[in-house]
């Protein structure tokens, strides 16, 4: 047996879930804002120097923090749910954000 990939503690140098999301059959315009927000995120990266903090501080807000989208994510059951109620929220989820954006 030859190992192809050796894995080591620490973040990896590049992500590849917006690709495992496209595999999956997510749609376009979320895939497209993720490698947006995923772009961003590598610049901020690339800018600053590389300690431990702030790799892991690299994050983009997404939500405010008086958003009822946050409270009503922080809320949800995602274990007792089925592949297909969870779809079905995320569409909601974003219909209501593309309604609180207007």
């Amino acid at each position: 047996m030859v190992f192809l990939h050796r894995i080591l503690p620490g973040g990896a140098d590049r992500s590849y879930g917006v690709h495992v999301a496209q595999l999956a059959g997510l749609p376009r315009p979320v895939t497209v804002r993720a490698r947006e927000i995923l772009e961003e995120l590598e610049s901020q990266r690339d800018a600053r120097p590389r300690t431990r903090r702030t790799e892991a501080s690299a994050q983009l807000q997404l939500l405010n923090a008086d958003d009822g989208l946050k409270r009503e994510l922080a809320g949800l059951d995602v274990d007792g749910m089925t592949p297909l109620q969870a779809m079905t929220k995320l569409y909601e989820l974003v219909e209501q954000a593309r309604e609180a954006g207007r």
